[in-house]
């Protein structure tokens, strides 16, 4: 699809934020500022980008442990996320969901998940739920390499199937499930190759091509829209940190993370792109940049300034209606 430098300016943006944002979440919770656990997507922003700029605002998004890629591309409140991983009460889950819980309903987002493949199931709900509504809304899981090996992974894909449900199914093989290299535990190179199984459409793209995954993206989102059923999108791409924050990482080698990183860099992949196209000269980017890093420390601020919840919290926001104890009629 044509895209007008103005758009292209907007997913370079986004990327950079992504990539900001993640940095700082990751230099704070190793100086201890950050409480419980973190999982970072730094190289992967081509995939939350590429998919999520094909998304409206009423569209579903199911994300992982590692989503704060995809709610930043989303259209997340920064400070609400920082100040979730701050533990703060102005937080998007008043500080008692953390990283791995965040949710923003007005945007979609159906919340992150920390049961691995926990996501398609939700999703697959959406999906109904569109169905029996008769909108032309899509909903998206995302979901790692690991999780393709699952069973909710299968069932859900079934269903979503037989049923022609708009979903959008994208697995972010990142070629490590936490210390597991997806050449051993997956039975299959690609895992898109599984999508026929299902009578789906599978697609295999270069996820550190923002351009590309959008692209596939854009195809898949069309076809649910039209009622045509679910696709199953194989983002490959590349974690540059561990599989979390502290992460010794002895299961794989600097030279591997090197050679992603220098090479295949997604946002230095797209910013040459960009200046070698004439969409964009080397000084604007960099002022993307410095504009990024303002908001990033806005947040941070907003994060820091804000209370912790009380103690007392600790037991609200549990259940639907609030539950004062005695019988209920």
């Amino acid at each position: 699809m044509a895209e007008d430098a103005r758009n292209l300016l907007e997913f370079y943006r986004t990327m950079v934020t992504i990539r900001q944002f993640e940095t700082m979440a990751g230099e704070y919770f190793a100086a201890g500022e950050i409480p419980g656990f973190i999982h970072l997507s730094i190289g992967q922003e081509a995939s939350s980008v590429g998919v999520c700029s094909c998304l409206r605002r009423d569209d579903y998004v199911a994300t992982t442990h590692r989503g704060h890629g995809h709610m930043i591309a989303k259209g997340a409140d920064l400070k609400k996320m920082a100040a979730e991983l701050f533990g703060k009460k102005t937080g998007y889950c008043k500080g008692k969901g953390g990283s791995m819980h965040i949710a923003d309903f007005s945007i979609g987002i159906l919340g992150a998940n920390g049961v691995v493949a926990g996501g398609l199931p939700i999703t697959a709900g959406a999906g109904f739920s569109i169905k029996m509504r008769k909108t032309d809304q899509v909903a998206v899981c995302f979901f790692g390499d690991g999780a393709s090996n699952r069973g909710p992974v299968h069932e859900v894909m079934n269903m979503a199937s037989v049923w022609k449900l708009p979903v959008i199914f994208v697995v972010e093989n990142n070629q490590w499930a936490s210390t597991t290299p997806q050449t051993v535990s997956g039975s299959v190179e690609d895992i898109s190759t599984r999508a026929a199984g299902y009578n789906m459409p599978g697609v295999l793209v270069d996820g550190n091509d923002v351009l590309a995954v959008r692209k596939a993206a854009g195809k898949a989102v069309e076809r649910a829209r039209k009622g045509e059923g679910p696709t199953f999108i194989e983002n490959k791409t590349y974690r540059i940190r561990g599989h979390f924050e502290g992460d010794p990482q002895k299961y794989r080698t600097g030279a591997e993370v090197d050679e992603w990183q220098k090479k295949k860099d997604p946002i230095d992949r797209f910013s040459k792109y960009l200046v070698k196209n004439k969409k964009s000269k080397k000084k604007d980017l960099e002022k993307i940049w410095e504009d990024v890093a303002v908001e990033i420390n806005e947040a941070v601020t907003f994060a820091k300034e804000s209370p912790f919840p009380a103690p007392e919290e600790a037991l609200e926001d549990l259940f639907v209606n609030d539950f004062k104890g005695g019988s209920q009629s």
